[in-house]
């Protein structure tokens, strides 16, 4: 702190404080006044008065000093002082009136001096502050720059309007309210009026003149923002918005907290509430391995495992430098934790069973897989080499390894699979389920979810590129739909799924609503500041080979019902003949040896009676075309 700054200090603790002892004979002697009735006091009255103004400048001085009412900004008065000189006035006419007391016995002292000197005080000392304050704000509210119509008149509507006036360099000059609540409407926040609610968007935008929204609701949902946004689009504005509850720093709205409006924001939705509980009990201690440890999903997983503190956390991935990323992320954020990253291949039996004798996990998280569809569809061999061979390596060295508990991380696509990665990862839940019934030791669990938001491979950052190039935005067909999960909340419920399961089950995460892939499109160059159609175009190229309109999440055979957690939802698995099955996958595994992709394909079509060709593969390619904008 530099000499101006304390000397400046120094200077208005001193006015304020000069300001208040000057006050204090004005209550005193105002107080004499009004008890006569506005008339001359008696000279009787008026000598005492006099005599003890001395000691009750000393007495009340003392006591403004001894409370802090100097601490306190006027720029900010607000209740809090206000209550503060209330007591502060309320113990110093205690004290003057026991002084009194003492000395004279209060002779020609009016008992109704005191109430009417603490009263005057009061209104001396707090009305000048929130006069100094009303004038300093007045100012704020004629400020001039971008027009800010601010949705949601909630607790975050009003701290971020109240950060809006206080912060004129900020450039933003709030001209209303938008929020859904009747009652609201017609009042005033801070002078700012509720105009309407969010249907009124465009007309209020247009009367007001207003440049932006801002967008202050932490807790929407986010088929709320969608249609928040929506209307905001119908009206021409930007838009920026507070982050949701659990990401608003320190749980305060501010202007430090706004941002652009992410794809998540309007593809995700609320928070999930977890039994953090029971995840800690089922990891905390325990030694713990995840395979495809370096993938989007994989790297989630170990960092929510990290925060739990496992006794050890193994890290198994075929990409050397995904491996050393997130090595190198987790010695960093976690070094408390025991941390081995190693080189590895699911399909490589030797080494698997090495890396499971070593470190013998008790859970096993298998995220290891192949899933690119349109390249598995021209490389059958490697697709179940990997997701069907490497599922039942990790799976068998588990169980010989008294693993208590493997999770196969599953998809969508593996429910009436037109496709051949869909095909393998439903050839994997078969076997890891009905290995779970001839395996007392290792509970066997299958989690199934959707598309994920920002994986690598997924269309978000493909249409990120393609918007960044200046388009075109590529979507296969108008009406295709999927759902998506944030990757923290698909891996947050994959350790849900781990703890909750007997085995046996396949858990299938809840997605919500399916999102046509054109509107995803579109809402992403919007986002991005442009014009869907005039400055980067969407064009429709045709369903891909084994690619379907809709995923499906279950199968209607799996009698699926709800679980005691919101988020899950429970399917029986469909048991297969144990020793058929298993001659199948010999002649599956000989089909890959011999490398003949028919062959392999034909076993494959055997093993999983709902894989064929995709019921679309009829369809003529969609002509590229520009999309409506």
């Amino acid at each position: 702190m530099n000499l101006a700054h304390v000397v400046d200090r120094l200077r208005n603790r001193t006015a304020a404080f000069a300001h208040d002892l000057l006050m204090i004979p004005l209550a005193w002697l105002g107080a004499y006044w009004l008890r006569f009735n506005l008339e001359p006091v008696p000279e009787i009255y008026l000598s005492p008065a006099l005599a003890a103004l001395p000691a009750v400048l000393v007495v009340q001085g003392a006591v403004f000093w001894y409370f802090g009412l100097y601490r306190g900004v006027w720029r900010f008065a607000s209740i809090p002082d206000l209550l503060r000189i209330g007591k502060a006035i309320g113990v110093g006419v205690c004290l003057i009136a026991l002084g009194l007391f003492l000395a004279t016995r209060m002779q020609h002292v009016p008992r109704s001096v005191f109430p009417l000197y603490a009263v005057l005080l009061l209104t001396l000392l707090g009305g000048p502050r929130l006069l100094y304050r009303w004038r300093k704000d007045r100012g704020l509210y004629t400020i001039s720059g971008r027009k800010a119509l601010v949705v949601g008149a909630g607790r975050a509507g009003e701290m971020l309007v109240r950060d809006l006036l206080r912060n004129p360099a900020f450039g933003y000059q709030p001209v209303g309210f938008i929020d859904d609540d009747d009652q609201k409407k017609g009042r005033e926040i801070h002078g700012i009026r509720v105009l309407g609610n969010a249907d009124k968007i465009p007309r209020v935008v247009e009367r007001s003149g207003a440049d932006l929204v801002l967008l202050a609701i932490p807790s929407a949902t986010s088929r709320q923002m969608r249609r928040i946004v929506e209307l905001c689009e119908q009206a021409s504005v930007p838009m920026k918005t507070l982050p949701g509850l659990k990401d608003l720093p320190s749980g305060r709205a501010s202007l430090g907290a706004l941002r652009e409006i992410s794809i998540e924001d309007l593809l995700g939705r609320e928070p999930v509430s977890l039994d953090w509980r029971a995840i800690s009990a089922g990891v905390t201690g325990r030694t713990v391995l995840v395979t495809g440890g370096g993938g989007s999903i994989g790297a989630e997983l170990c960092r929510q495992l990290a925060r739990l503190g496992p006794a050890r956390l193994v890290i198994v991935d075929a990409g050397e430098f995904n491996l050393y990323q997130v090595e190198r992320e987790l010695r960093a954020g976690f070094p408390g934790v025991e941390l081995h990253a190693l080189l590895g291949n699911v399909c490589d039996a030797v080494g698997m069973e090495r890396v499971f004798a070593r470190f013998r996990p008790s859970l096993v998280l298998h995220a290891a897989a192949y899933k690119h569809v349109p390249m598995l569809e021209l490389q059958a061999r490697q697709a179940v080499r990997n997701n069907v061979f490497g599922t039942r390596t990790a799976a068998g060295a588990a169980m010989r390894n008294g693993c208590e508990i493997f999770v196969l991380i599953s998809t969508d696509k593996a429910v009436n699979p037109t496709n051949v990665m869909g095909a393998t990862k439903r050839l994997a839940e078969v076997y890891c389920q009905n290995l779970d019934a001839r395996c007392a030791a290792t509970r066997f669990i299958t989690v199934r979810f959707g598309n994920v938001l920002d994986s690598a491979g997924s269309v978000v950052p493909l249409f990120r590129e393609q918007i960044a190039r200046g388009g075109p935005v590529t979507v296969t067909h108008p009406e295709v739909k999927r759902y998506f999960m944030t990757i923290p909340e698909a891996s947050q419920l994959i350790l849900q799924a781990a703890v909750a399961g007997s085995g046996g089950e396949v858990f299938v995460l809840d997605m919500g609503e399916p999102i046509t892939i054109a509107y995803l499109a579109r809402q992403m160059i919007l986002l991005s500041g442009k014009t869907p159609g005039v400055d980067v175009a969407i064009t429709f190229t045709g369903l891909r080979p084994g690619e379907k309109l809709f995923e499906e999440l279950f199968h209607p055979g799996e009698a699926l019902r709800r679980h005691s957690h919101e988020k899950l939802l429970l399917a029986r698995f469909r048991e297969v003949d144990w020793a058929r099955f298993e001659a199948d996958l010999a002649r599956l595994e000989l089909a890959c040896e011999s490398g003949d992709e028919d062959s392999v394909r034909g076993v494959l079509a055997s093993l999983v009676p709902e894989f064929g060709r995709s019921p679309h593969a009829d369809e003529k390619v969609i002509p590229i075309q520009r999309a409506r904008s």
